[in-house]
């Protein structure tokens, strides 16, 4: 089965975490996620996840410290996903790729309906 690695921005301004909802395809459609993606060969994390945030949202960001490391077993792949914490740097977010998105106060993170893997990230941020 194939793994794929993935990093994912947990970016939070004010108390609040930016939350992104995924386009309607795939086994995870709809669900919401912390914004990212594939980790080209070559390329280290924090490289990866600013690159990913500019294709995805079209703003820059800091990338700060490691977070959390996820291993996911999905239906039909493995996901090892890379969490941090970053802020954004310049620009507005402007949605490219998912449905949609909204500001969530930590303690109501789990009030919407999260990708499986996420999961674990929500529980630790909520602690």
């Amino acid at each position: 089965m194939k793994t794929i690695e993935v990093v994912a921005a947990i970016i939070i301004d004010d108390g609040k975490v930016f939350c992104t909802q995924r386009s309607n395809s795939g086994e995870v459609a709809l669900k919401w996620e912390f914004p990212g993606g594939k980790v080209e060969t070559g390329e280290s994390h924090q490289t990866a996840l600013a690159r990913e945030i500019l294709e995805e949202l079209s703003c820059r960001i800091e990338v700060g410290a490691f977070f959390q490391e996820i291993n996911h077993q999905y239906k039909t792949f493995k996901l090892k996903m890379f969490c941090y914490l970053c802020t954004i740097h310049s620009g507005e977010m402007r949605l490219t790729e998912h449905v949609d998105s909204c500001w969530l106060p930590i303690n109501k993170l789990d009030t919407l309906d999260w990708a499986p893997a996420d999961w674990p990230v929500i529980y630790k941020l909520m602690k």
